[in-house]
């Protein structure tokens, strides 16, 4: 009987045990290795919600305002607070949207393949970019649909129609942005393109949180603690760009109904006055909620307006490629600035033949630049290229060649603070070796020497080859931002680079470039009010060739180097030297004579149908 009731006090015992020890587990678990309970807890009690600040705003070198915020709100929903009774069609008639919207957007929220980190007891974005008007009408039915509430947001807004390459756009993250930046959580904007992606950290400022709290129903009754954990958020720094908009504005006149690009630079500072792609599209099309079909739009368009030409488009400088040329063999000690060499309407030699158009012959390297005779060049590398005595062999001294270039800016990015800039290509002695199997002579690559071949620059690199003539040997890295407000820009931007070419080999090419705008291929510069030094290109392409111009003004002193390429726009002088000089006059005086204003007017009506154009 005594054992009897010692088994059952045992076996009492360890249930009473048993059933202590589930119960404690499972309320660890609960408590400590599961969050769903203190997460729906801490929701009923406490509404967290993001202030997201303002962007920064975006000026010219002038002060004019480019980028600027307009309000914004975005609807957004806590699923677990959303009744099953909502009424939907009162909900879909108060923001304008359909059911079917309504339910592909609750599925797509709830899908954790589209949106990683769901939680039904966090806000989750619903709708974007509601206007003024919009929200208005929705505030006053919100109270009808328990768990969907507003944030403020702000939309981008473009003042001018100009400039898009330049400034960019913004646009919802992917979730490789969320990946790469725990910055942001979906729904949030960054910079796509432009500036605004390029300083995006600048421009976003920081977010602010604020805690709620609310009631058994719901309704927000205050801030928790009195705002002690609330953050206030800090608005993004404005930023100033080098870009002179009424600048920007003339060169996207002119190259309307064209392809290429002008870049403009101010040589002591490497500041890109103006940029311009063409065909361009206007920024503003790229904001609100028409963004995304428009954005589809222009990415389907086949002449690719997205396309960065300044600084994305890698091609045959032509003949303003002759300048380094000239400054290479005079360095080198290849030629003197009295050195002559014939030129028979072209470089002829052992059975080879590079064509010119006529002029006095023979001839010394000012009025070769000045004329821009290929014979010149072309005998120029014949020479250097296999001197012997100087460099042992041709690969030696093709890599002699390839590092002036390299100095000049050329065959490498320029290193411009923005996003997508290509390289180009300048060869060197080992790409030939390969190509040639080792068997080849200056003769072999003679077309180099005019800037055509295998060498392929960006207008950017073309343009900033005028801007180291124009310093007579130095170049600034090339930017568009100007300043940023409470800092500094980064100190690459203010470092020169000093080429391999002499300070005398530049004063003769400044002596030839000044002989080609008074009475050579650039003679057209001439007749404007100041100073100016230039060198056409005709670059050679299998079509219609392409129109190039380098220059810089005044010749003394420089304010500004421009480079423009016109794609299909013929001889060097037919187009790229009219839009070089209209656009130095703008510049250096601040508008167009009468003159100017209606040569402008008819450059703008010459276009060249985009079917002609070699893609």
């Amino acid at each position: 009987m005594r054992n009897d009731y010692s088994q059952r006090r045992f076996i009492i015992g360890g249930a009473a045990i048993f059933i202590v020890i589930v119960y404690s587990l499972r309320l660890l678990m609960l408590q400590v290795m599961s969050d769903k309970y203190r997460k729906a807890a801490d929701t009923n009690a406490v509404l967290q919600q993001t202030e997201y600040p303002a962007r920064g705003a975006i000026f010219d070198r002038n002060g004019k305002l480019l980028v600027y915020n307009k309000p914004s709100y975005d609807v957004m929903v806590v699923m677990d607070e959303a009744r099953e009774h909502l009424d939907t069609l009162a909900l879909c008639e108060a923001l304008g949207i359909t059911r079917q919207y309504f339910d592909k957007r609750m599925a797509d929220i709830k899908d954790r393949n589209k949106n990683p980190g769901y939680s039904s007891f966090t806000m989750q974005v619903f709708m974007t970019q509601l206007d003024e008007q919009d929200f208005a009408v929705f505030r006053e039915k919100i109270f009808r649909f328990p768990g969907f509430y507003t944030q403020k947001r702000t939309l981008r807004q473009y003042q001018y129609p100009y400039g898009a390459h330049v400034l960019g756009d913004v646009a919802e993250v992917s979730q490789g942005d969320i990946e790469n930046d725990d910055y942001y959580v979906k729904g949030d904007y960054i910079g796509k393109l432009g500036v605004e992606r390029s300083y995006e950290k600048v421009l976003r400022g920081e977010k602010g949180i604020q805690l709620l709290l609310r009631d058994a129903h719901g309704r927000v009754q205050g801030h928790l603690q009195n705002g002690k954990y609330d953050r206030r958020p800090v608005p993004g720094k404005n930023i100033t760009l080098a870009i002179d908009v009424d600048l920007q504005a003339l060169g996207e006149r002119m190259m309307e109904g064209k392809i290429g690009a002008i870049v403009a630079i101010e040589p002591k500072t490497g500041e890109v006055l103006c940029m311009v792609s063409s065909p361009t599209y206007d920024p503003r099309i790229l904001t609100g909620r028409k963004r995304g079909k428009n954005h589809l739009a222009l990415q389907r368009n086949v002449w690719k307006p997205l396309l960065n030409r300044s600084i994305m488009g890698q091609y045959p400088p032509g003949s303003t490629f002759k300048t380094s040329q000239a400054l290479t063999f005079l360095t080198e000690g290849i030629i003197t600035p009295e050195t002559s060499y014939p030129c028979a309407h072209g470089f002829s030699f052992k059975g080879l033949h590079v064509g010119c158009h006529g002029h006095a012959a023979p001839l010394s390297v000012v009025p070769a630049l000045s004329t821009s005779c290929n014979g010149f060049f072309c005998w120029g590398l014949y020479y250097m290229i296999g001197n012997r005595k100087k460099y042992g062999k041709p690969l030696v001294a093709m890599n002699v060649w390839r590092d002036y270039m390299v100095s000049m800016g050329f065959g490498y990015r320029t290193g411009i603070d923005l996003p997508g800039e290509k390289r180009g290509l300048i060869p060197n002695g080992d790409y030939y070796d390969h190509a040639y199997k080792g068997s080849w002579n200056g003769l072999t690559i003679i077309s180099i020497s005019i800037g055509q071949g295998e060498v392929n620059l960006t207008p950017l690199q073309i343009a900033n080859l005028g801007a180291t003539i124009a310093n007579r040997g130095y170049w600034v890295t090339p930017h568009v931002v100007k300043s940023i407000q409470g800092g500094q820009i980064d100190t690459a931007y203010t470092k020169k680079h000093y080429t391999k070419a002499s300070r005398a080999a530049y004063d003769v090419v400044v002596k030839g470039m000044r002989a080609s705008a008074t009475g050579g291929t650039c003679h057209a510069l001439s007749r404007y009010p100041y100073v100016a030094c230039g060198k056409t290109g005709t670059a050679q392409n299998r079509g219609r060739d392409h129109s190039v111009f380098m220059g810089f003004a005044p010749m003394d002193n420089p304010k500004i180097a421009i480079a423009v390429y016109v794609e299909n726009g013929g001889f060097g002088a037919d187009l790229g030297v009219p839009i070089g000089a209209v656009m130095m006059e703008q510049y250096l005086t601040g508008k167009l004579s009468a003159a100017s204003q209606a040569w402008a007017s008819a450059l703008q009506s010459r276009h060249i149908a985009y079917g002609d154009a070699d893609r």
